[in-house]
């Protein structure tokens, strides 16, 4: 099989941090979305991709809900109960040009293969449960 993988988050890895530490941006570029994935959300794909095998075939492995990045964000301060960070349009915003090269194409992609082909009913359907999830897990 061959997984392609949306945007990975996590225990450890996702916006709640930086939120935090208050160096989370909202970067608006008109019509940008990311599509994501929960880390247990992969764990399960694999397990599904294993007891049906199918050599060769190609899964998008995201949740059901592409999402602009600053709305995350944005759900993430409310979530935090802290301040929503102030957006920068993506042409005034500093950027590496890695974290530019992310921004230069939409990265919505469909996974109704999972669900078909392997019978996937995702854990997180979206970021939104999947940040919930995070944040009632933390110490």
């Amino acid at each position: 099989h061959i997984f392609r993988l949306a945007g990975i988050y996590g225990p450890g890895r996702g916006p709640f941090e930086k939120v935090r530490r208050g160096t989370a941006r909202r970067v608006i570029k008109e019509g940008q979305v990311f599509s994501r994935i929960h880390v247990d959300d992969i764990a399960q794909v694999l397990a599904a991709s294993i007891a049906r095998p199918n050599p060769g075939a190609v899964y998008n492995v995201c949740d059901d809900d592409p999402a602009p990045p600053q709305d995350v964000i944005a759900y993430a301060a409310d979530l935090l109960g802290l301040p929503v960070p102030e957006s920068v349009p993506f042409n005034e915003a500093e950027m590496s040009p890695m974290a530019r090269s992310f921004y230069s194409e939409s990265k919505r992609v469909t996974n109704d293969r999972i669900k078909n082909e392997l019978g996937v009913r995702l854990i997180y359907p979206s970021y939104r449960t999947g940040l919930v999830a995070l944040l009632d897990a933390e110490p």
